[in-house]
């Protein structure tokens, strides 16, 4: 028995990487799954279609179930082909896991508009169409009476939540897909789907080709090493919360290696008060009480 038997999953951006290993987990954990990809280079450019074939291949080998996909999730009828897919080829769909991206890095005075769209397209509109039509699948699913327990996986990051100088576009678009999680979490709740968000540290390629990182990732020399930076590390986080008997929603989780941590919203700590408008004056003197 797998933690996700009778679940059907669709994954985006499962060709390789961290996506990869989700797909792989999730049908070792008895899910059927839809491996979504569309074979783009780390810019986004380019297609090809045999890394989601050959994750397929791979899963079909070990006894797994799925099928290969290639809909384009940042395209308004792709976003609901790939959920059609994922019924008519299994009957019903319980997960969806947004995991797709790109990096166009370059510090924010050299950066181009193509560069600053084409990320904030592939991650925020990618995150937004596949979610909108899952979303109108459940909907109809509880309005008809039948009891819901879907849920919804979203990729966030550290650049987005943390900051990362060189990429203005792909963390205001990560910091987006964060609040673009608890909001949805508080919407959908009704209908029975649960939304939480991931921001995974873990070798991919666009860590390895981001700046300053690509040493860092690297495995361990020594053999039985635990390798902190696996990209299987961060599946069974992901494989959890979408269990049928998780109950977490509106929740941004930190995985690394063996680390899970909760992350904050953007909460107000220090405050100033009082029972008028301020004047420039009293805020020049008194703005160092916020540690300004």
């Amino acid at each position: 028995m797998g933690a996700l038997d009778g679940r059907v999953a669709v994954i985006t951006g499962a060709g390789r990487g961290i996506g990869r290993e989700h797909a792989l987990l999730f049908a070792a954990e008895g899910a059927k799954v839809v491996v979504n990809d569309l074979g783009g280079a780390v810019d986004g450019s380019g297609d090809d279609r045999s890394p989601a074939e050959r994750v397929v291949a791979e899963i079909s080998a070990a006894g797994g179930v799925a099928v290969a996909n290639d809909d384009d999730i940042t395209s308004w009828d792709g976003g609901q082909r790939l959920v059609e897919a994922a019924v008519e080829s299994f009957g019903d769909l319980h997960v969806l896991v947004n995991n797709a991206g790109i990096l166009r890095d370059r510090v924010l005075i050299n950066m181009t508009e193509d560069e600053w769209d084409s990320v904030i397209h592939v991650h925020l509109k990618g995150h937004f169409v596949p979610t909108r039509h899952a979303a109108a699948y459940w909907r109809e699913q509880s309005k008809a009476g039948k009891e819901v327990r879907a849920c919804i996986v979203n990729t966030s990051s550290t650049s987005g939540l943390l900051g990362n100088p060189g990429q203005t576009n792909y963390g205001a678009a990560k910091a987006g897909i964060a609040a673009f999680s608890v909001i949805a979490a508080q919407e959908l709740g009704r209908y029975g789907v649960r939304v939480n968000a991931i921001a995974p540290a873990a070798r991919t390629r666009m860590t390895e080709s981001t700046p300053g990182l690509a040493d860092i990732v690297k495995a361990p020399n020594e053999s039985g090493q635990f390798d902190t930076w696996d990209p299987a590390n961060i599946s069974p986080l992901v494989a959890y919360l979408a269990t049928e008997d998780c109950t977490a929603s509106g929740r941004v989780f930190f995985v690394q290696g063996g680390t899970i941590r909760n992350f904050q919203n953007w909460t107000m700590t220090e405050t100033l008060e009082k029972s008028s408008r301020w004047t420039v004056a009293e805020l020049q003197s008194e703005m160092a009480k916020l540690g300004v």
